[in-house]
């Protein structure tokens, strides 16, 4: 398993998957982010976001069966593994501890 430091984009890639659970792929995923987040996103970006987390062991993938509307293509699917999981939980931790470490206002 590659490093598993994980970028803004990337931890955003890896909560949309988490979301859509058994019908995360690339179109889907970049549908709830910009859904989530308002903001414009490139798909070609969450494909390399999606790869990179596959290679560090945090998604898996498997090739859903060919459709007529694709012109025969597969979809890949995305799920999240337990060291995904894990991950996104560790992040929740650290950046729970960090926002209530802000003094409040006097």
């Amino acid at each position: 398993m590659k490093g598993t430091y994980l970028g803004e984009f990337e931890e955003v890639v890896l909560l949309a998957t988490a979301i859509l659970a058994s019908d995360a792929y690339g179109a889907s995923i970049t549908n709830e982010i910009e859904q989530q987040m308002g903001r414009s996103v490139n798909l070609g970006a969450v494909h390399a976001a999606l790869h990179r987390l596959e290679e560090k062991g945090l998604l898996s993938s498997r090739l859903g069966g060919a459709t007529a509307e694709r012109g025969g293509r597969s979809k890949r699917f995305f799920t999240v593994t337990m060291a995904g999981t894990k991950a996104l939980d560790n992040i929740r931790e650290i950046r729970n501890r960090m926002w209530s470490a802000i003094p409040k206002p006097a």
